[in-house]
């Protein structure tokens, strides 16, 4: 039971780096190479983020030092901006950090969105940001060969077969 007590205790030693350096940097490497920017902006969102958490525990040590559970919280808190099932980098991103954090100006936060661009309506960027990574390329995919409209068609179409269920 010695053995399983302490890598309980440890857990956060154990894949801590795993989950929040390893496969992030994997992931960056694998999305600078791909055609598509969606998984781009995904990790650069984690990295972001990331490096909030960081500051946040550099300035704020003493205080998380008293807080036992504090690395279990961390562990917690990436492994579910990391994991594409989540999507909770985009998430905390468009929801939290946008709102308060706009560098300069002369960038148009409005017509950004985390997975389109602004060649789409603010309706079809809604839809597109509830998508997981792989939805969203498929989505983006369809519209780059269909069209917008093609797309705004499939979305009404489902509007209406959901009001049936």
């Amino acid at each position: 039971m010695g053995v399983l007590a302490a890598i309980a205790k440890n857990l956060d030693t154990l894949i801590g780096p795993g989950v929040t350096l390893l496969y992030p940097l994997y992931a960056t490497m694998r999305a600078i190479e791909s055609a598509s920017t969606l998984d781009d902006q995904q990790w650069l969102t984690y990295w972001v983020l990331y490096s909030f958490i960081t500051l946040f525990e550099l300035f704020c040590w003493k205080v998380l030092a008293w807080i036992p559970i504090w690395p279990y919280m961390k562990l917690l808190f990436c492994i579910w901006l990391v994991f594409p099932t989540f999507n909770g980098a985009a998430y905390v991103y468009e929801n939290i950090v946008r709102k308060y954090v706009k560098p300069g100006n002369y960038i148009n936060w409005s017509s950004s969105s985390s997975s389109s661009s602004s060649k789409h309506p603010e309706g079809q960027k809604k839809v597109i940001q509830m998508m997981s990574l792989d939805g969203r390329k498929s989505v983006e995919s369809f519209i780059d060969h269909h069209g917008p409209e093609a797309f705004e068609r499939v979305v009404k179409a489902a509007e209406r077969e959901a009001r049936k269920h």
